[in-house]
Order: structure tokens, then C-alpha cells, then sequence
């Protein structure tokens, strides 16, 4: 007997020492000392906050989302751009339950780390407060422009079963309603100027700064500002208004955005570093760098990318057909439209503005090569974009429609009545529907594709991605010194300027434009001004001596941000994205080489149909047989 109790002792003791080692925390989960207690810790956790955080680089798509793999952008359904995977789809731009799961990492930190500041320098921990509060800003940033009023979680929050600490809630303060969109903008305000007053003035490069602080607060207030004023829908969901803000918000949040512009004076400056007042060629460099040079000045906020570690795969999806590299097919996805290259200064034009290709009595001008047609255009629209006939990477980019056989002694009329939607004669012109052509001999006894290396292919259907299908290419970002075997998909690592001081410029042009324009003072118009000429003036265009119109603010922030990502969202807040996509029909500009004359003439067509690919969520590319473009002459 004694044995059989002495027995159940041991038992029990094992049992209650197996009980005390189950109550400890698994050896593989990562404690909150693990992570509070070093600054190793600390960094690992802000890297992982960093690298969720919603920024629209190159690897977001308004359809796929956020860290996809991109086939086109915001550039598709702004005007800027033609492009393949967007068409003229509007996107689904969802972005929710990410958004709230970073929200709460980021309350989880700024919660915790107070019972571990003891261990850091204080400034060491208003810095990793001011970090997280504007990773939340951000956060916020990108669901307010997508939703307008939304629930302003700004503690942590539990499971009602579970408590962290003394943190514990119950099912009904879970119900978290909407906010008004006011009070989600005034949120967003909070926690950037917390941020800016606990952030150091410097930091490495895609971390934030109290000046990043600034730079971010100047884009949200002017949001905010904009929606005040051109805002006229109302939601309300009992005394919320979940879409609108009253207008008598607008100065206030201007005047804010102003100001936050302001503090990044003497901070950044606009990259000049091979620029010359006298020398075309060195401007079109200069901006053409100012996108590749790390140790930029303009840089503000950037999101560094580094092969193999992280990567995009900007360059295979953008570059021309004829320099897309191993396994190709996904070339030129971007296409600029020539309603986006017509907002350049030098170009010629017709009476309405538009760029003049035929001369007074309706004959298309003859031209020795098609760059002949841009040759005073100013140097930012050539380094935006790759126009046909230009040079990239040492080789002439070539883009044609096709080849003119007819005669050309008289001058070469219209080839389709102006209006018609029917294809092109065929016994004048010789096309190609795919990149797989068969040269037409020329009558000096020579060879030429009748489509060019780089497209205009009739047939997208048949001949898959790859080509130009608007005459143009995308040229801001490319990397000028990739190697052709590099050119593929995740092999780029150029890092994505996600803030820079041209921007903060124009913010600050816009903001005291409309300042100016709601009476408060003759100072902010003047600002506006000089700040555009300074971005003017680095992109080789004249001077303005006076604005009359936000439009003109507003043009050059269209220019000068061109896919950045930044466009839909002016669009948005200006309250005239309706007008950019309702029943649009963008015009393309299609080189033609004629024969007997060996001289180019270009066509202006509108664009009927772009959607010809779309990746579906297994990655599984279809293929639609649409019509690629109208054949209506402008």
C-alpha cells in the first residue's frame, strides 16, 4: 500500500511539473522581451511595419494591389497612359483589413515600448514613437482617400476573452463606427505633427525624418483642403458625414499644408546636379537622373530596393519591345497617350492646340525622321517618355504603324475620311499584326519591318504583350545600364521615390494658389509662381509670370509627377476623375515611313478598345481578341 500511494505522489508531482512547463511560453514564439528589450529587436519590428506600409510603388496595382506583380498602373486610367492589364477599368483599389492589422501593430508598439524605455536613451524612444505614429498616419492616409470617413482605431484592441495587461474590452467597445472624414483627416494631422516633434532631422534612407513628417502632412492637408472646397457629396450615417468636409474647413487645411511645405525649405533642393541653363542635352540628363541617383537632394522619402532581396521588375515590364530581355512577351506595357505629351511646352501645334501634323492645305508633313517633330520640345517630356525614333540604351527606338507605298510627289492627303471608323486602305500600306514580320523591300533595293522593332502590331491578340500601342514608351525610372539578360521580371532594384521635393514645391504652389484665391493674401499667389518656375526651369520650359487659373498649377503637377502614382489621386480630390474617364477616348500618334519619298509622316488616331490581357488570380494570363484602335484620324 505504501508503495501504490508513494506511486501516486510521484505521479502527481510529474503531473503538476508537466502543468508548470505548459504554462510557460512556447520556446518558438517570439515574447515582447525577445523584441523590446534590444535595439536589434526594435529594428526588426519597425522593418517589418516598414515593408507593409501602403506605398503605391512599382509594385502596386490598383487591381491587384499592394507587393504584386505589376503589369500596368494608375497610368492606365489617368490619361497618362495607355496600359495593357489596367484598359479603362476603374480598379477595385481595396485596401481594409491589411490596413487594420498594421493599424494594430502599430498600436501594439506604441502601447508596449513604455515599459521598456528604460532600457534606451530617450531619444532613441521618441523616435521609435514618432516612427510608428506616422506609419499610422499613412495607413490612414491610404484608407481615407479610398473610403472617406473610416473607424479611427487609435489604441489596442482585444479579444474580449483575452487580455494583454491590464488591456482588456468587451465585445460592444469593439463596434468601432465610422468616423466623420473631417475627423479622419484632423487624425492623420495629429499623428504627423506628433511625428514631426519626435522625429531627428536626419535618418537613413527609407526611414522617416520629422522633414518626411512634413512632406507627408503637406500632401494630406492639401487632400483634405481640396475636398473641403470641390467636394459637393454628401453620406452621413446618423450625425457622421462620412464623405465631404464642410467647406468652411478649406482655408484651415491649406494654410496647413502651406506651412508644412515650408518647413522642408533649405531641407531639399530640386536635383540640378548636371543641369545648364544653356544646354538642352544636359537638362534632359539632368531629369533623366534625377530619378536614378541615390544621393539625389530631392530625395525626401524613398523605399530602397536591392537584388536579390528585394526586387521589381519595372524595367522587363516597361522597357521597348526590342530590348525586352530572356523569355519576353511583357515589354511596353505603358504607353503614354499623345493627350498627355501634348501638356509639354515646344511643340507645334494646330489653332486648337493641338499638335500639328498636317500642314495648311491638309497634307501630312514629311519629316527625314520622326524625332524631327520634338525637336524643340522641352527636355522633361523627352526624359518622361521614349518618343519614336529616339535613343535609348544606344539603339534607335523603333516604333512604327507601317509602311506608305503610294505616291508622294503631290503631298499625302488624309488616308480615311476625317471621323471614319474604318480600317485603312490596304493597297497603300503594308502593317504587320505581329512582332514575327515579313520586310518589305523599300525601292532602294533595302529591307524594312513594317512595324519597327518596338511596334505598332495590328494584332495584339495574335502577337501577345510586347509593342507599342500608342507610338510611345515609358522612359522615367528605366534603368539606362541594364544589361539585356537582366531585363527580366524581379531583377530591377531601382528604389521608388515615394516623396520628393518637387512635389512639396508644387504642394505648396497649389495650397497658396487656392489660399490666395479665398482671400487671404496676395504673398501665397506669388509663392505659387516662383515655385512653379523653379520646377519649370529645371525641366527646360519658359518662365510664367502670373497664374490665373489652378489648371496651370495643376498641368504642371500632371507633368512632373507622371507615373509616381500621384495623378489619380489629384484627379480624385479635385473632384474631375469623372471627366478624365467617363466616355474617353485617348489619342495615339502613329509614325508612318513613306517609301517613295523615304521620308515619315504621323497619324493622329483615337484609341477604341485597350483591354487585351488580364492576369487572373492564378497567374494565368487570357488573352481577349479586342480591336486595338479605332481607325478615327484626329
Amino acid at each position: 500500500m505504501k508503495n501504490y500511494i508513494l506511486g501516486l505522489l510521484l505521479s502527481a508531482l510529474c503531473y503538476l511539473s508537466a502543468c508548470e512547463k505548459l504554462d510557460a511560453p512556447p520556446l518558438n514564439v517570439i515574447q515582447d522581451r525577445d523584441i523590446f528589450n534590444s535595439e536589434a529587436g526594435i529594428t526588426a519590428y519597425m522593418a517589418r511595419i516598414y515593408s507593409v506600409m501602403p506605398i503605391e510603388d512599382f509594385k502596386y496595382s490598383p487591381t491587384l494591389g499592394f507587393n504584386a506583380f505589376v503589369i500596368g498602373s494608375f497610368a492606365g486610367i489617368t490619361g497618362e497612359a495607355l496600359s495593357r492589364d489596367m484598359g479603362n477599368a476603374n480598379g477595385s483599389f481595396g485596401y481594409w483589413s491589411a490596413a487594420y492589422n498594421l493599424i494594430r501593430e502599430c498600436n501594439y508598439f506604441s502601447e508596449v515600448l513604455p515599459d521598456y524605455a528604460g532600457n534606451f536613451t530617450e531619444e532613441k524612444v521618441k523616435y521609435w514613437l514618432g516612427e510608428v505614429r506616422f506609419i499610422r498616419a499613412v495607413t490612414y492616409l491610404a484608407l481615407v482617400k479610398r473610403y472617406g470617413g473610416v473607424p479611427i482605431v487609435d489604441q489596442l484592441l482585444t479579444d474580449p476573452d483575452q487580455s494583454i495587461g491590464d488591456i482588456t474590452e468587451s465585445l460592444e467597445e469593439l463596434k468601432i463606427p465610422r468616423s466623420s472624414e473631417e475627423k479622419v483627416w484632423d487624425f492623420i494631422a495629429e499623428d504627423l505633427k506628433y511625428a514631426y516633434e519626435n522625429l531627428p532631422e536626419t535618418s537613413v534612407a527609407g526611414r522617416v525624418n520629422r522633414y518626411v513628417a512634413a512632406g507627408f502632412l503637406s500632401r494630406a492637408m492639401l487632400y483634405a483642403g481640396s475636398i473641403a472646397k470641390y467636394n459637393s457629396i454628401e453620406l452621413t450615417a446618423g450625425s457622421e458625414r462620412l464623405c465631404g468636409i464642410p467647406a468652411s474647413k478649406a482655408v484651415t487645411y491649406f494654410k496647413e499644408s502651406y506651412d508644412a511645405a515650408q518647413l522642408l525649405n533649405g531641407k531639399y533642393s530640386l536635383y540640378k546636379k548636371s543641369w545648364s541653363a544653356t544646354d538642352k542635352e544636359a537638362q534632359y540628363q539632368n531629369y533623366i537622373n534625377t530619378f536614378l541617383d541615390a544621393s539625389s537632394p530631392e530625395n525626401i522619402f524613398v523605399r530602397q530596393y536591392k537584388y536579390p532581396d528585394a526586387v521589381h521588375g519595372y524595367d522587363a515590364l516597361s522597357v521597348p519591345k526590342q530590348l525586352e530581355g530572356p523569355g519576353g512577351n511583357y515589354s511596353s506595357e505603358t504607353n503614354p497617350t499623345l493627350d498627355f505629351v501634348e501638356m509639354f511646352e515646344g511643340l507645334p501645334r494646330d489653332a486648337n492646340g493641338a499638335i500639328r501634323t498636317r500642314d495648311a492645305d491638309g497634307k501630312y508633313i514629311l519629316y527625314d525622321n520622326t524625332m524631327s517633330l520634338f525637336s524643340n520640345a522641352e527636355p522633361r517630356l523627352r526624359a518622361t517618355i521614349i518618343l519614336p525614333g529616339d535613343v535609348f540604351k544606344g539603339q534607335v527606338i523603333d516604333i512604327r504603324r507601317g509602311i506608305y507605298t503610294g505616291e508622294t510627289a503631290g503631298g499625302i492627303n488624309k488616308l480615311i475620311p476625317p471621323g471614319s471608323t474604318i480600317n485603312y486602305p490596304t493597297t497603300n500600306i503594308v502593317s504587320s499584326a505581329s512582332a514575327l514580320q515579313t520586310p518589305y523591300q523599300l525601292p532602294d533595293g533595302s529591307m524594312m519591318n513594317p512595324a519597327g522593332l518596338s511596334g505598332v502590331f495590328t494584332n495584339l491578340a495574335a502577337n501577345g504583350p510586347g509593342g507599342s500601342i500608342t507610338g510611345f514608351s515609358v522612359r522615367k525610372y528605366l534603368n539606362p545600364n541594364k544589361p539585356t539578360a537582366e531585363v527580366v521580371t524581379n531583377r530591377s532594384e531601382q528604389s521608388w521615390i515615394e516623396l520628393r521635393y518637387a512635389e512639396v514645391l508644387l504642394n505648396a504652389a497649389e495650397a497658396g494658389y487656392e489660399l490666395s484665391s479665398l482671400g487671404q493674401g496676395a504673398s501665397y499667389l506669388q509663392t505659387a509662381i516662383t515655385n512653379v518656375n523653379m520646377i519649370r526651369e529645371r525641366a527646360g520650359a519658359s518662365s510664367i509670370t502670373s497664374i490665373n487659373d489652378v489648371d496651370v498649377i495643376r498641368e504642371e503637377r500632371r507633368k512632373e509627377l507622371a507615373f509616381e502614382h500621384k495623378v489619380y489621386w489629384d484627379l480624385k480630390r479635385w473632384r474631375i476623375i469623372d471627366q478624365e474617364q467617363n466616355a474617353r477616348l485617348y489619342r495615339v500618334l502613329m509614325p508612318f515611313y513613306a517609301a517613295k519619298a523615304d521620308k515619315y509622316f504621323l497619324m493622329i488616331e483615337q484609341t477604341k478598345e485597350m483591354l487585351v490581357l488580364r492576369l487572373i488570380q492564378d497567374g494565368t494570363m487570357i488573352k481577349f481578341p479586342l480591336q486595338l484602335l479605332a481607325k478615327t484620324q484626329a
